[in-house]
């Protein structure tokens, strides 16, 4: 199987070309990303010489140059690719509030180039990697379903929800081979330190004060980054071409409950805890019905809470040679 991930120098992708070369189907993989500031090479230092493995430093918004990729890789290939898998995305909030031009480019106008040279050349499967932020927020009760209707909240929201209308407009249109999966919030190691579980134990570690949006009680559905890629392997494998997928772990929790989770562990002080303006539109609850991944590819999360949040803590506490440049004291 021989396939092209883009964004894969970032954390979930970078977890996901780590997983799939460690499965013998997998015969090639091409790592498109254009090392923005979430982008880094140290995340697959491990895997760099594997044979498989190659990496283009490209903008999936320049059509010429994925134009030119896709019909080189065809070319090396001798047959039309497996499966392009898209994780490229500006995905920051708080960024996308202050520079949403960056994400209507990369994740609006990428997606939409990368559906095009996909179909130029014959490739047999898109994933298009979304998020449960596309559903808006929720109230106390209920979980976003796959039949939910698409509320964004946020530029960033926005911009996804638009990449997957894209996407489901390729199959609809042109029959394209294509699936798209929306997750929850992920954790785990080689996460960018401004998101909240690797910004709140680094920040610990320095005895710097951990900034707490508004009250602290938005609802996160918090699943391991290793959970979620194996998730993705089912759903290009053997999902149904055209549908949604959801993938959550059922694991809900207050984001100052997690801090405070952090800090007991670190055996660091509450002190430390510094509450903050609250986000512009922050959404109050995400919560992910996975029934349908469930039910139909069998595929189940494997990390216990607690657990993964623990052995997440201790990367980062064994790592600090990979997030010490990256983090902004």
């Amino acid at each position: 199987m021989k396939i092209i991930v883009t964004g894969g120098s970032g954390f979930i992708g970078s977890n996901f070309i780590r997983q799939a070369l460690a499965r013998s189907e997998v015969t090639s993989i091409l790592n498109i990303d254009l090392l923005t500031y979430a982008g880094n090479k140290d995340n697959l230092t491990s895997i760099e010489n594997d044979p498989r493995y190659r990496f283009v430093q490209a903008d999936i918004a320049d059509g010429v140059m994925m134009e030119s990729i896709f019909a080189q890789e065809t070319e090396r290939a001798g047959r039309p690719l497996a499966a392009v898998l898209n994780f490229a995305a500006e995905s920051h909030v708080d960024r996308s509030i202050t520079s949403p031009h960056d994400f209507i480019h990369t994740n609006v106008l990428g997606t939409s180039i990368l559906l095009v040279a996909a179909r130029r050349h014959g490739v047999k499967r898109f994933l298009q990697v979304s998020t449960d932020e596309v559903y808006g927020s929720l109230g106390e009760t209920g979980k976003f379903s796959e039949t939910t209707s698409l509320h964004p909240n946020s530029p960033y929201s926005a911009s996804k929800a638009g990449a997957d209308l894209l996407t489901l407009a390729s199959h609809h249109t042109y029959g394209q081979e294509v699936v798209i999966t929306r997750c929850s919030n992920n954790y785990g190691p080689y996460q960018f330190p401004e998101k909240l579980i690797p910004l709140m134990i680094i920040s610990a570690l320095h005895d710097q004060p951990l900034p707490v949006y508004g009250d602290g009680l938005q609802v996160r559905d918090w699943i391991h980054v290793e959970d979620h890629c194996e998730a993705l392997w089912q759903v290009l494998t053997r999902g149904q071409s055209g549908e949604v997928y959801n993938i959550g772990a059922d694991t809900e929790r207050t984001n100052i409950t997690l801090v405070h989770e952090i800090l007991s562990y670190l055996k660091k002080p509450t002190s430390l805890i510094a509450y903050v303006t609250d986000r512009l539109g922050h959404d109050r609850r995400y919560a992910i019905n996975s029934s349908k991944i469930h039910h139909e590819l069998g595929w189940k999360p494997r990390f216990e809470q607690t657990e993964g949040f623990v052995s997440t803590i201790e990367w980062y506490l064994n790592h600090e040679s990979w997030w010490k440049p990256l983090f902004k004291k």
